[in-house]
């Protein structure tokens, strides 16, 4: 009997081990973080005036599209003003009117040649911390925006 429950104890311990996930050191060394001054400032001020102009469109409820210049195709289509209202409602409920950016960090993503800056947003009220995060690809077109809410870090 001893050995029975030995047998499944040990057999319960062995499934409970926690398995090794495979990284692939690529991807690791891909995204590099840059300095901001080695930033070209044309790439710099896109990333931050359509970061603004879409932040701002909470405020005002008014949002001028964006160029086919100024992003791509996949951006362009997924800006709609029903999604930018339904957002904007979401985002004025819990943190009040849109006052300005933070350049927190910039990356660069060496094997799709874009680059990532990540902003904090400040908002009205400072009970809840938001991010933004604008791809820039290297045609100097926004190819990516997203924006998150930052859990505080315990003390």
């Amino acid at each position: 009997m001893k050995k029975i429950i030995l047998i499944i104890v040990l057999v319960l311990l062995y499934s409970c081990k926690t398995k090794k996930t495979a990284t692939s050191s690529v991807t690791e060394k891909s995204v590099v973080v840059v300095n901001p001054n080695e930033v070209d400032v044309i790439t710099k001020n896109r990333a931050y005036d359509l970061g603004t102009r879409l932040l701002e469109a909470c405020n005002t409820s008014r949002f001028k599209p964006f160029s086919s210049e100024e992003a791509t195709d996949k951006v362009r289509q997924n800006v709609r003003p029903e999604k930018i209202s339904e957002t904007c409602k979401k985002i004025n409920f819990r943190n009040g009117k849109f006052i300005s950016l933070d350049l927190i960090d910039v990356k660069h993503d060496e094997i799709n040649e874009q680059y990532i800056f990540k902003y904090n947003i400040n908002y009205e009220k400072k009970y809840f911390k938001r991010e933004l995060t604008v791809f820039v690809n290297a045609d100097n077109k926004v190819s990516a925006m997203s924006t998150k809410e930052v859990k505080p870090k315990p003390l």
